[in-house]
């Protein structure tokens, strides 16, 4: 699958190798707002809506995968739109109006879009959801813990009360040193605790988990789709493949 990256920081960067390793994939471009002359190992472009278009008639791709803003998505939707490209986008935070646009490519292209792409942070949210329904009655805290210079709330952390149903008092933030990304859900219960806990140890975690949603795409139709759709269809498999074994004695 050939795959172009848009956005290049810290993270950017981590998913780049992470593409780079996997023989399943071939990273043909990166593009970024910048003229930033760091070394990628890749055809580099400027992120602009006059001449983005014919870069990607000069350097096609399958898919792309967004590290970059909120705002990039305008620059280059509709140029994915036409040309039938998979989009797996990584914004922590869309505004309202743009994550309806997002919604709108669905109508068209494969859009899968994640606060956090981490496989690891989607399975967490996953299983507290499901534990959620199984418990209503159980107190909820959430714990996020970065890196010192990040001054908001987690995207992630949001997403995490939002998918719980739990106001974002709930959540309690921690800025520390050069953490990479700490989520904890605690669930109290009268006579036990269940703590549900995810831990980014390096930014290829995000590479690592954007493979895995271009993998799990390209086996769907255009539309809109969340971590958590991906997900459910694998579960929903192995359920299948365990009620189709005989039962032992």
């Amino acid at each position: 699958m050939k795959v172009g990256l848009i956005g290049y920081g810290k993270a950017g960067a981590a998913v780049a190798r992470v593409i780079d390793a996997d023989e399943r994939f071939e990273l043909r471009w990166i593009a970024r707002r910048t003229t930033d002359p760091t070394d990628t190992g890749h055809p580099v472009t400027r992120l602009a809506a006059d001449s983005f278009p014919a870069w990607l008639d000069r350097h096609p791709v399958d898919a792309v995968i967004d590290f970059s803003d909120a705002s990039a998505v305008h620059i280059y939707g509709e140029a994915i739109r036409r040309r039938g490209i998979t989009l797996v986008s990584a914004i922590s935070a869309y505004p309202k109006e743009t994550l309806a646009y997002i919604r709108d490519l669905g109508r068209d292209i494969r859009v899968m879009s994640s606060p956090n792409i981490t496989l690891g942070i989607n399975f967490l949210m996953f299983a507290a959801r499901m534990l959620r329904r199984i418990a209503p009655f159980a107190d909820v805290e959430i714990v996020e813990q970065h890196f010192r210079d990040k001054p908001e709330i987690s995207g992630t952390a949001r997403k995490i009360a939002e998918k719980l149903e739990v106001d974002n008092e709930r959540i309690t933030s921690l800025r520390l040193g050069g953490i990479v990304g700490h989520h904890e859900v605690i669930f109290g219960f009268p006579y036990q605790t269940v703590r549900l806990v995810h831990d980014s140890i390096r930014r290829e975690a995000f590479g690592t988990g954007a493979a895995f949603a271009l993998h799990e795409l390209a086996k769907y139709p255009p539309g809109f789709y969340t971590y958590d759709d991906l997900l459910l269809n694998l579960i929903r498999q192995d359920l299948a493949v365990g009620s189709a074994q005989p039962a032992h004695a």
